[in-house]
């Protein structure tokens, strides 16, 4: 992650997405203070990302999309219960961000027959490597 500005589009852009099905979880407010402490963005400007529209700014590498799209699908899964608005969300902003329809689709069903929503790093970016072929 390149710039303090793109870190806080990132969580921006996963805030926005947590309330897509109306509600902002616990899970998913711990989630995003996770996410928040990793990207080293101070609690006042996490918080403060609640409360103002910031202006996306679109992710260059491909790796790092990968790595986006995986924090949200994470973040969808963390509160136990999965809308339907979630999924058709989750699977537009993978398309948005130049990602591969068949490789989210596959991600998707992955996470969701894992016993624990989860799915190995090596998994994810095999997934999409194999839809470049």
């Amino acid at each position: 992650m390149n710039t303090y500005k793109q870190k806080l589009s990132l969580l921006a852009e996963m805030i926005a997405f947590a309330i897509v099905d109306g509600k902002l979880h616990d899970r998913e407010y711990q989630f995003l203070s996770i996410v928040a402490q990793e990207l080293k963005v101070t609690k006042e400007d996490f918080k403060n990302l609640f409360h103002q529209e910031l202006i996306a700014i679109p992710i260059k590498s491909e790796k790092q999309r990968i790595q986006q799209f995986y924090r949200l699908a994470l973040l969808m899964h963390c509160d136990g219960v999965l809308h339907e608005k979630e999924e058709i969300a989750i699977k537009q902003m993978g398309v948005n961000m130049g990602l591969n329809p068949f490789a989210i689709k596959r991600i998707l069903k992955a996470m969701e027959e894992s016993p624990n929503g989860m799915i190995a790093p090596e998994v994810l970016i095999e997934i999409f490597r194999e839809q470049l072929n």
